[in-house]
């Protein structure tokens, strides 16, 4: 792109410079040519005075040198004959017209020949005859024409120097684009191509910006939903094969009601996907708050099983009737994260408690481990730990996002704390 910028640049200088300098060139060498043929008129024409007076006496006129000019003067009689001065011993062609009473322009061989005549009383007694070579006009317009092309050459430099910097100025910006493009199909979305103060260029930078930054969020939202949908459905899975491998043990159990619970547990499955793809394109849920009492009975029903393999217990407690100002999909998944944070990491009977917490509904959810270590935030340690933390961090997310609260009310026994907004109503 910069040699065509250049080259056209270029290009259009020459054609300027053409179309102005040839006619230009053309009206010097007409210039000088009549400049010349004007000097010659006046040198003749002073000399033609000069000798008028002898001449009509008959006498010998003395042709005086001419004072500013380099022509060549020569008299002649009325009958064409060469009487004093430099030029040819017969009259040519530009002196035989002169005859005639008018001033006459023409050319012999390599001069500009003029002829004045010379009167008395109307009748010509003799042609003043000046002349000079081409070559000093040749020479003139040829040092002007060489001038006027150094003129030319030095415009076409000076154009190809500029067109030269701005090709690096627009070039260069565009390749920062380049670059900014291929980083962004390499995967980098944290590019930000500069600005350069040409807005056209400015404004596909603009775009570009845009473009990577919301293709960083795009990929942002998908890792963030393929992390949480493996944590969320781990525990999910692994209830539905341990109630599967639970009926394959006790063969003499009815397979009607194992597989009945296994299709109940693969509906919650599908719930959790659901809940995760909500959850995943808006934060913040448009949906009607959630109710509370057939969210513990699902609670129920999807944990008592899998703490029950573990030898534990589940207990579940709500006072009356209270719906939080949340969807249901965010408080299931809170719900899921700290039941299984607790099924995971904790130790005996799991309890799962709603009280009213005067303005908000507060849902505690505690197991009987001694202890985390004072000091320790669960949230950040136990990210280093089999992922855990991935799920805690999104059970904060999704409280916060519902104009709530999740944090460690007690660290022993660990009791973790979801303070939401009661729905009015």
């Amino acid at each position: 792109m910069r040699s065509r910028i250049v080259t056209l640049t270029v290009l259009a200088a020459v054609l300027a410079i053409g179309l102005f300098g040839l006619p230009l060139g053309i009206a010097v060498a007409r210039y000088y040519l009549n400049d010349e043929r004007a000097e010659l008129e006046r040198t003749a024409e002073a000399t033609a005075l000069a000798v008028a007076a002898e001449l009509i006496r008959n006498q010998q006129p003395l042709l005086p040198p001419p004072t500013e000019s380099d022509a060549r003067l020569a008299l002649y009689s009325q009958a064409g004959r060469l009487e004093n001065g430099d030029g040819p011993a017969a009259a040519d062609e530009t002196v035989i017209a002169a005859q005639r009473g008018d001033l006459t322009t023409g050319t012999f061989r390599d001069e500009l020949v003029v002829a004045v005549p010379v009167s008395d009383g109307g009748t010509v007694t003799g042609v003043v005859r000046a002349a000079s070579s081409y070559r000093e006009v040749y020479l003139r317009t040829g040092l002007t024409w060489l001038a006027m092309a150094g003129l030319a050459v030095l415009a076409v430099t000076v154009a190809w120097l500029m067109a030269h910097g701005m090709a690096r100025r627009l070039t260069r910006p565009l390749d920062d684009l380049s670059r900014a493009a291929q980083q962004l199909g390499d995967g980098d979305f944290t590019v930000r191509p500069g600005r350069t103060g040409v807005p056209e260029i400015d404004s596909v930078a603009s775009a570009m910006e845009t473009t990577a930054q919301r293709l960083g969020e795009i990929l942002a939202r998908e890792r963030e939903f393929s992390a949480n949908a493996s944590h969320q459905l781990r525990t999910p899975l692994a209830g539905l094969r341990l109630q599967l491998e639970a009926a394959l043990d006790s063969r003499d159990a009815d397979p009607v009601a194992a597989i009945h619970t296994s299709i109940d547990a693969a509906d919650r499955l599908e719930r959790t996907i659901d809940d995760l793809l909500l959850l995943a394109r808006s934060r913040r849920s448009t949906s009607a708050p959630a109710d509370l009492d057939e969210l513990l009975t699902e609670v129920r029903e999807g944990w008592t099983g899998l703490l029950a393999a573990k030898g534990r217990e589940l207990h579940v407690s709500a006072p009356g009737d209270i719906r939080p100002d949340a969807s249901a999909a965010a408080v299931r998944q809170v719900l899921a994260v700290l039941l299984d944070n607790a099924t995971t990491h904790g130790e005996g009977t799991v309890t799962v408690a709603v009280r009213d917490a005067g303005d908000a509904l507060a849902i505690d959810v505690s197991d009987e481990y001694p202890g985390i270590a004072p000091g320790s935030d669960p949230f950040t340690h136990s990210q280093q730990s089999g992922g855990h933390g991935i799920g805690l961090a999104l059970a904060r997310n999704l409280a916060e996002a519902e104009g709530g609260r999740l944090w460690l009310r007690k660290p022993a026994p660990p009791t973790f704390t979801l303070l939401l907004q009661v729905a009015d109503g």
